[in-house]
């Protein structure tokens, strides 16, 4: 599908934008409005793409079909929640759509995917690749322990909670007095634990979504957790991170420099991040 164009505010309103997102968690490929001088004299996005880039866009498509034929692909995404009781839990805001992303783009190569999901609310089935779905980090442990060995590349797109309630109440906690002491102990390192046990030629890519230091904290995930690259965002820039449909990274390999891409949607840093997949793969 073509992004039409149209005016700057009439691109980002928000029932433009839940369409075009619509159109393509259903499999399609949208073509993004580009950034430029519009019909009205302003400057922004909502100019229709151009139609070499259009071009560009379409012969890539059809060239990267065989690129990652009979790969195969595991990617973790969404949250984990972790109960506090019955009713109540620990959990981030990640909503899974760079991981959908993900298993678009590499599904568009030829690969054969597998999505290991925390709660999300994305309609991840129907779209060509096997679904898991699971709610805590031991069971996303477990699903894609199970699953490692059998993998060429594995994506750790999840927003894995980093601890969990010691001792979940059975019952609903009772409002009691001023405070609730509550006692955290560590959920198993996913990326981790795997990274110990990656063979030759397997292919580990880790996400990082930091606040300060980001560069030092991703390098240092880079080499802690066996990762071929690591893709970091921000969590203080605008249209980045949880929730958006958009997202900005840096790309870090082991030995190449970095790659920092532009706010794009998410589909289209999916497909740089398939790109810079290729190039840390032996067998491409």
């Amino acid at each position: 599908m073509l992004a039409p164009a149209m005016d700057l505010d009439m691109y980002q309103h928000p029932a433009v934008r839940a369409n075009l997102a619509q159109v393509a968690s259903i499999g399609n490929i949208v073509l993004d409005a580009e950034t430029g001088e519009l019909a009205s004299g302003l400057s922004g996005q909502g100019r229709m793409m151009e139609p070499e880039h259009i071009l560009d866009r379409v012969i890539d498509f059809f060239n990267s079909k065989k690129e990652f034929l009979g790969k195969k692909v595991l990617i973790t995404l969404g949250p984990t929640q972790e109960a506090l009781d019955p009713v109540r839990f620990l959990s981030n805001h990640s909503s899974g759509k760079m991981g959908f992303a993900l298993a678009q783009a590499f599904q568009a190569a030829g690969a054969e995917v597998v999505v290991v999901a925390g709660p999300v609310a994305l309609k991840l089935e129907g779209h060509g690749f096997q679904v898991q779905r699971v709610t805590t980090a031991t069971e996303m442990y477990a699903a894609a322990k199970a699953l490692h060995g059998q993998m060429d590349i594995l994506v750790f797109a999840a927003a894995v909670a980093d601890f969990r309630p010691e001792n979940p109440a059975s019952q609903k906690i009772k409002k009691q007095g001023e405070s609730l002491p509550l006692q955290l102990v560590p959920n198993v390192d996913i990326a981790f634990e795997l990274g110990k046990m990656k063979r030759e030629g397997q292919i580990h890519v880790g996400f990082a979504l930091e606040t300060e230091q980001e560069e030092a904290h991703a390098k240092a995930k880079l080499v802690r957790k066996n990762f071929d690259l690591v893709v970091l965002n921000s969590a203080t820039e605008e249209g980045v991170g949880f929730k958006h449909d958009t997202n900005q990274v840096r790309i870090f390999h082991k030995n190449v420099e970095d790659i920092q891409t532009a706010l794009l949607p998410k589909l289209d840093i999916a497909r740089l991040i398939v790109e810079e997949v290729k190039k840390a793969a032996a067998w491409s």
